[in-house]
């Protein structure tokens, strides 16, 4: 009789252990920094990347459109905009919540005053197909020098 228990119990156990959860996000992407390095870069010459987690509940963000632009990138200092494409994430129509990292290289910055060093810091927000606009968020400041 003992062993009876135990088969059901393992059966009932294993049953509950292999159902999948499932993962629900809101449709409307939100983004969270993660980092910009590095935090000191020569102007013109050194790259940017800023690192940023995102998380979007039908898989719209993104595209394959060359001429697409999605992700917009404040500089917080003159406040102008920079305008990227981010890649399509997940296959058309797939309707599935999608979360993963993203690292956005910018070119060579530039020092916009008669400083030999400035501070600088970027805000940002994501656009999907769907016309939704992420939640913006700022960086840390980095150091360009000359």
């Amino acid at each position: 009789m003992h062993s009876t228990y135990s088969k059901y119990f393992l059966f009932i156990f294993i049953f509950i252990s292999c159902k999948k959860e499932t993962v629900t996000f809101d449709p409307v992407p939100s983004i969270e920094f993660t980092s910009i390095n590095p935090s000191s870069a020569n102007q013109y010459s050194d790259p940017v990347t800023i690192s940023i987690k995102y998380k979007d509940g039908d898989g719209d963000l993104g595209e394959n459109t060359t001429t697409a632009e999605n992700c917009f990138i404040t500089d917080n200092r003159i406040g102008i905009i920079y305008k990227y494409r981010i890649r399509q994430l997940a296959p058309d129509n797939a309707n599935i919540p999608i979360e993963g990292t993203l690292n956005i290289p910018l070119s060579g910055q530039i020092i916009t005053d008669s400083t030999n060093s400035q501070s600088v810091s970027f805000t940002l927000y994501l656009t999907d197909r769907a016309g939704h606009k992420s939640n913006s968020i700022t960086t840390s400041s980095i150091t360009i020098h000359k």
